[in-house]
Order: C-alpha cells, then sequence, then structure tokens
C-alpha cells in the first residue's frame, strides 16, 4: 500500500487514471454497478413518487372532503406532512446508515413506504391520510440520505457523477409515474386512494431486490469487514484494477477509522474544512427547494388551473408534459454531469431557471390586470416547461451528487443526512406557504420572489462551490483541507485536473 507517493500516483486517483486510461470504465461498461444503480435507485422512485402523486391526489381529496376544500392550510398540510416526516427520516438516516448500514438502511425505509401506502390508501378522514402521509415521509427521508451514499460508495470515480445522477432520474420518473398513475385513476372509483395506495408496490419489489445486493464496500472497509468488500470489489473492478483499489480502500479504511473516533454533530461545526463541505452542500439543497422546483412538482396542476385551464383531466395532461420533461432533462444531467462538470452544469441550469421563472411571474402579473386572453394561460404552461427543462438537469442531480462525494468517510452519513435535512426543512416552507402566499401577494409576485432567490443561488455557486468532477473522495476532501488552511498551489492543481478529465 504506497500511500506516501504523489497523489497523482495512487491507486483510485483521477492522476491514476490518467496513467492507466486502459482501466477507466464507463457508464455501461458494468452491468452489476448498472444493475446495483437502479435498485437502490427504486428508493428515489418512490421519493419521487410519493411526492408527486399528491398534486393529482389533491384534486379529488377535495371533491371527497369539504373540510380540504375550503381550507388552503389543510390542503398544504396534506401535501407537506411527508415532508416533516422525510425532515425526520433524513435526520435519522445519517445515523442509521453508519451504524447499520446502507442495506438495512434501505430495506427499513421500503418497510415504512409500504405501511404508509396502506393507511393512506384505506384512510376514513384527512386526518388518518395526513397520518399515512408523515409515514411515507418518514421511508423518503431515510432513502433521500441513503440511496445516493450507497451508489457512491460503489460506483468508480470517474463515472460516479452519472451513477449518483441515475437515482435522481429516478426520483423524476417516479414523479412522471405518479402524473401517468393521476391521470389512469381520474375515472376509476376511489380515484386518489389508487393513486396513493400503489406506491407500496415499488417497495415491495425493491425490498425483495435488495436481500439479493451486498453492502456498500466502502462500509464494510469501515467495519472491518474486507472478506466481503473484496467480494463485492471484484464484481465492479476488472482483476487488473482491482487489487490497487483493494489496497486503496483498505489504507483509507485504516486512516477514516482513527478519525471516526472524534465524529459527531458539534465536530462538524467545530472543524473547518467540514464545515466548509456542509456549507456548499446544504446550501445546494436549500437553493434547490427555495429555486421552486417543489412548488412546481406539488402544485402544478393547481398551477395550470391558476393559469386558466379550469378542467381536472387538461390540468393532469399538461403537468404530465412537465413532469416527462423533467425525467428527460435529468437523463441530459447523467450525461453532463461527468462531461461538462457540477459547476458549470449548475450554474448554466440556474441562468435558465431565473429566465423562466421571470417569464412565470410576468405571465400571472398581467393576467392579474384584467386581461382575459387565453394566451397567457399558454405562456405560463410554456414557462413551466422551460423552468423544467432548465432545471432538470443541473439543479436537479448536481445537490445530490455533490453531497454524496464532498464529506469524508467518516463524516458521509452524519453530514448527508444533515444536508439533506436541510432539504426537506426547506421543502416544508416551500410547500407549506405557497399556496397562502399566492393567495396574499399574487402568482406573478411569488414567482418573482422564486426568482431573485435563484439570482442569489447562481451566486453562491459561483463563489463557493469547487469543481469535483472525476476526482476521488479523498481528493476531494484535500480541497477543502486547502481550502481551510491553504495551499493554493495543490487545490488549484486538483481543480485543473477537474476540468480536463
Amino acid at each position: 500500500m504506497t500511500m506516501l507517493g504523489s497523489s497523482s500516483s495512487l491507486p483510485g486517483s483521477s492522476g491514476y487514471l490518467d496513467l492507466h486510461p486502459e482501466r477507466k470504465m464507463f457508464y455501461f461498461n458494468n452491468p452489476y454497478i448498472l444493475g446495483l444503480t437502479v435498485v437502490a435507485g427504486i428508493g428515489g422512485l418512490l421519493f419521487g413518487y410519493d411526492t408527486g402523486v399528491i398534486s393529482g391526489a389533491l384534486l379529488y381529496i377535495k371533491d371527497d372532503f369539504e373540510v380540504v376544500r375550503n381550507s388552503s392550510f389543510l390542503q398544504e398540510t396534506i401535501v407537506s406532512m411527508a415532508l416533516v416526516g422525510a425532515i425526520i427520516g433524513a435526520a435519522a438516516g445519517g445515523w442509521i446508515n453508519d451504524a447499520y448500514g446502507r442495506k438495512k438502511a434501505t430495506l427499513l425505509a421500503d418497510v415504512i413506504f409500504a405501511l404508509g401506502a396502506i393507511v393512506m390508501a384505506a384512510a376514513p378522514d384527512p386526518y388518518v391520510l395526513i397520518l399515512g402521509r408523515f409515514l411515507v415521509g418518514l421511508g423518503i427521508g431515510v432513502a433521500s440520505v441513503t440511496a445516493p451514499v450507497y451508489i457512491a460508495e460503489a460506483s468508480p470515480s470517474e463515472i460516479r457523477g452519472g451513477l449518483v445522477s441515475t437515482n435522481v432520474f429516478m426520483i423524476t420518473g417516479g414523479q412522471f409515474l405518479s402524473y401517468l398513475v393521476n391521470l389512469g385513476f381520474t375515472e376509476v372509483p376511489g380515484t386518489w386512494r389508487w393513486m396513493l395506495g400503489v406506491s407500496g408496490v415499488p417497495a415491495v419489489i425493491q425490498f425483495s431486490l435488495m436481500l439479493c445486493l451486498p453492502e456498500s464496500p466502502r462500509w464494510l472497509f469501515m467495519k472491518d469487514d474486507k472478506e466481503k468488500a473484496i467480494a463485492v470489489l471484484s464484481k465492479i473492478y476488472d482483476v487488473a484494477r482491482l487489487e490497487d483499489e483493494i489496497d486503496y480502500l483498505a489504507a483509507q479504511a485504516e486512516e477514516e477509522r482513527h478519525k471516526k473516533k472524534d465524529v459527531s454533530y458539534l465536530q462538524v461545526f467545530k472543524t473547518k474544512e467540514i464545515r466548509l463541505a456542509f456549507l456548499v452542500g446544504a446550501g445546494l439543497q436549500a437553493f434547490q427547494q427555495f429555486t421552486g422546483i417543489n412548488t412546481v412538482m406539488y402544485y402544478s396542476p393547481t398551477i395550470v388551473q391558476m393559469a386558466g385551464f379550469e378542467s381536472n383531466q387538461l390540468a393532469l395532461l399538461l403537468s404530465l408534459v412537465v413532469a416527462a420533461m423533467n425525467a428527460a432533462g435529468t437523463v441530459l444531467g447523467i450525461y453532463l454531469i461527468d462531461q461538462c462538470g457540477r459547476r458549470k452544469l449548475t450554474l448554466s441550469s440556474l441562468g435558465g431557471v431565473i429566465i423562466s421563472l421571470v417569464i412565470l411571474s410576468a405571465a400571472f402579473f398581467f393576467q392579474s390586470s384584467g386581461s382575459s386572453s387565453g394566451v397567457l394561460g399558454w405562456i405560463a404552461v410554456v414557462g413551466l416547461a422551460l423552468y423544467i427543462a432548465f432545471f432538470a438537469p443541473g439543479m436537479g442531480p448536481v445537490p445530490w451528487t455533490v453531497n454524496s462525494e464532498i464529506y469524508p468517510e467518516a463524516y458521509r452519513g452524519i453530514c448527508g443526512g444533515m444536508s439533506a435535512t436541510v432539504n426537506w426543512v426547506s421543502n416544508l416552507i416551500v410547500a407549506q406557504s405557497f399556496l397562502s402566499i399566492a393567495e396574499i401577494i399574487g402568482t406573478g409576485a411569488t414567482f418573482l420572489i422564486l426568482a431573485v432567490v435563484a439570482v442569489i443561488a447562481f451566486i453562491f455557486v459561483l463563489v463557493l462551490l469547487p469543481e469535483t468532477k472525476g476526482l476521488t473522495f479523498e481528493e476531494v476532501e484535500r480541497i477543502w483541507k486547502e481550502r481551510a488552511w491553504g495551499s493554493a498551489s495543490n487545490s488549484e492543481s486538483l481543480l485543473e485536473r477537474a476540468n480536463e478529465s
């Protein structure tokens, strides 16, 4: 184990792969790692489905329960109670991941998802429905922490961004599936009960498949279960690279075990380099929500109706187009994130988001000024579509990818859980306030506020986000140390390598 030489010659480093290009992997090279990613990503599918399905189900819940129809607050609570559960699930998920492993955390999330689906489908009143939403929220929170980390720790560094982004594709695919299901059940007795209840099916499927998958090799090394870790790595890497990766991970695991003694929530804020990494990771998660993505995904049928399209079916159909663009944009992001890099992709994404939100705001401002032209409604729909087209490739996958790779192994679970909690708290604030704010100040002004937040997010990324494309976890860790304590020349060397890889 030669861990004292130049970083560019270390096994597993991006410089090492430059010296051995024949050992570099590509996205479709290994069916095993791709299959592992897809199965783990079913958690993302459930995440997307359970957050997206409520947008259509809410139209029919209001038809069944007069008390919901007459209360914006109760509507927001039905939507956002899943987010309350997700906050708790994400906060606990980091600890569960570190203590019991990524696999057991996923299985636990599946059990909670299935239980929540049954409670929602059988709910006799809005308050039991809210309980069911809370349960699926717990599952969403645990899954949102676990899936990106599990995938990242099993991924070769050169394709890590694309594989972690596959989980985000599963999230957007789940949202698209939820809109399809919503549309399919519009004429079926029980409408919203079916819409909410079928989410239990993917949970059962993932639970069954996950029993056949291994634990994360990095977590196994951390727990000193080297034999099982090597068995997993042998399915990911060919013989020429396997020994190098084993030596590299063994050395890193030994180093991380020494650090693990000092790991605590307090140390995240006391250790300067960890604090800097968490600031960027949590900031990205907060801006993902405060630029309005789940306002659009939770309330897009309602927004379409605000724009003048009153039919439930038409609102769902137009929203289905928006959800399809979200999924398609994420596919583009899977390709671009390891080609263009995280930073450039995020800046491009935010630039388009700002323009789209201004278009949306203008459409609603003109509509509120007294114009009844149907053209304004279509301009609003186009604004929604453009928003998704720009958001999905960049601000969709980048925050989750960055948070899966910027923390040291010893802190990955705890910081991943904390940053995911920030995401869900931000999500809750947006979901719980959107309709009420729109009623008070108008929909146009609400979207204008989101545009201003997107401008602030652009500046945040421009100033603080380093490029991590193609770098190993250890090289990324060194960037934060050098930002915290100096040695800028080494940091610049790593950033140049990330830009070239």
